[in-house]
């Protein structure tokens, strides 16, 4: 994925009245928190964070940019989304330290037809989410676990998935992701 970009500014102004005027003026209210729990006030174009939003997965790192300075590199923790105006009307970023290894839970996507399935079996999901600990530049987008060359009677267990360099796997190494069975 390419590298995601954000601009943003720093801003003082707090509280409802606050939120309701960078909002008429296009822009979002957001809070940045650092790994040492210390929040900083910005606030976001909304049109330039919504493309960033729809192309992003939790896992995806955004450089931050604020008040053009250097670009910190963030998670999008949360937002909160008003569905009738369908806008986003706040957004929380979270900026991990890169130097420590997060642990984090990720689902595992299936992906393919498997031979054993075209023999006349079915395909039977196991566990859905992993868990992962690596380095925050580490971090998949996501996890497509590939069962076209499954047979009748095989197993596509966590072990065999296909992860990069630099991520440990916390989950058990014999957990059944995926697996052909006859009909009965």
């Amino acid at each position: 994925m390419e590298n995601l970009v954000l601009n943003a500014a720093s801003r003082t102004a707090t509280g409802k009245a606050a939120a309701k005027k960078i909002r008429a003026s296009g822009r979002l209210p957001a809070v940045m928190y650092n790994s040492k729990g210390e929040a900083f006030m910005l606030d976001v174009d909304e049109g330039e964070f919504t493309k960033v939003w729809k192309t992003a997965t939790a896992t995806t790192l955004v450089s931050l940019v604020v008040d053009g300075k250097e670009g910190v590199p963030v998670l999008i923790k949360s937002t909160e989304y008003d569905i009738i105006t369908d806008k986003n009307l706040h957004v929380d970023f979270h900026a991990p330290d890169p130097a420590k290894p997060m642990t984090v839970t990720m689902t595992v996507l299936v992906r393919g037809n498997p031979v054993g399935v075209r023999e006349g079996g079915a395909l039977e999901k196991g566990i859905k989410t992993i868990e992962i600990k690596c380095l925050p530049k580490d971090l998949p987008v996501r996890i497509i676990a590939d069962v076209s060359e499954l047979n009748l009677n095989a197993e596509l267990k966590v072990k065999d998935l296909k992860l990069g360099s630099g991520i440990t796997v916390v989950t058990g190494a014999d957990e059944v992701i995926a697996a052909v069975r006859p009909l009965r």
